[in-house]
């Protein structure tokens, strides 16, 4: 790695974790309940706590913004994997049909179960984030089995299977919701279009492991997608074993997509725009790509929801909203890019 692109990999690394830590500030500091710097200080080190601190704090606030940051590190190194396997810089995990595997089975939960299992255990809070990882995973290995030709994953054929597969379980989502009393209907349409307003530390907990196990197979196999840029053939006779590293790496973004999707519902554009923001700002090279994915994902995710629950408070938007807000018109960007 030249030095002068070291030094502007560590300035944006940087840049981008000082910028997360003042998203974080505002967004613990801010809100309905607004709350002082050293009453945070003070909570978060438990020096003259107070209950009313601690409700805001432990149990609104610091949960939705770890949630946040999970999510969206785990969105955008997902992203950036699926974009060198398929080496299409429009792929993204919501085109895949993961978010709609996922989104699926949690309308079927809501359907069959009304939003929750009757107990007050870890089972029943965990049910719906366990229904989303299935659908995910599900989902994702149904579109792996028809993306499978010729005795190889096509990674062409990957995209449109995935849009397929992802349509027709939208399509069944929408169908199973308008038979939902209303109560279970507004629930399932807030989910649907991303949100993390109902965040909790059990959630976190049943989503960094997978985040902890897979995203660090990810980047150290880096190397592996720089050479899937040149073509599969080259990749292969540099001694790239290119159908089984394609599984691993398809596998473990599957992994992480279906554990953030479970917790989060629906956000989309995070996996398509950070691995572009990143491309510009550090090069192509995936070694350096990856964690800048991952801190522009997690930077776009708390922002977001911040703007989601306090510029039209006492309403609330959806951060998936929001995402798509600034999403769209980037997408529509990278298409008119695409055809110059």
């Amino acid at each position: 790695m030249p030095k002068d692109s070291a030094g502007r990999y560590w300035m944006v690394l940087l840049a981008c974790c000082g910028i997360i830590l003042v998203a974080i500030y505002v967004s613990l500091t801010n809100g309905v309940f607004d709350i002082t710097v050293m009453d945070v200080i003070k909570t978060l080190l438990r020096i003259d706590p107070v209950p009313d601190h601690d409700l805001v704090i432990f149990d609104f606030r610091l949960p939705r913004i770890v949630i946040a940051a999970l999510v969206g590190f785990g969105l955008g190194v997902a992203g950036a994997a699926i974009q060198g396997i398929s080496r299409n810089g429009l792929a993204d995990p919501g085109i895949l049909g993961i978010n709609a595997g996922a989104g699926a089975a949690i309308v079927i939960f809501m359907f069959f179960f009304e939003g929750q299992i009757t107990g007050s255990g870890l089972l029943s809070i965990l049910a719906m984030p366990l229904f989303g990882w299935v659908g995910g995973l599900g989902a994702a290995i149904l579109i792996y089995l028809f993306s499978w030709r010729n005795g190889r994953l096509d990674p062409q054929r990957l995209i449109l299977v995935g849009i397929a597969i992802g349509s027709g379980l939208g399509a069944m989502s929408l169908y199973l919701s308008l038979k939902m009393n209303p109560q279970n209907f507004e629930m399932a349409k807030v989910w649907l279009t991303g949100s993390i307003w109902n965040a909790n530390w059990e959630y976190i907990a049943s989503m960094l492991p997978w985040l902890l196990l897979l995203v660090p197979i990810i980047i150290r196999k880096s190397y592996i997608l720089d050479l899937f840029q040149l073509g599969e053939e080259s990749a292969k006779s540099l001694g790239v074993s290119t159908e089984k590293e394609k599984n691993v790496l398809l596998l473990c973004s599957v992994g992480i997509v279906s554990a953030c999707v479970s917790v989060s519902g629906n956000i989309g554009f995070v996996g398509l725009m950070a691995p572009h923001i990143a491309k510009r700002l550090v090069g192509i090279h995936h070694r350096r790509v990856m964690p800048v994915c991952g801190t522009i994902g997690m930077l776009l995710v708390i922002v977001s929801d911040f703007i989601a629950k306090t510029v039209f408070s006492p309403v609330e938007l959806p951060v998936g909203i929001v995402i798509s807000i600034i999403g769209v018109p980037y997408f529509v960007y990278l298409l008119f890019k695409t055809r110059a």
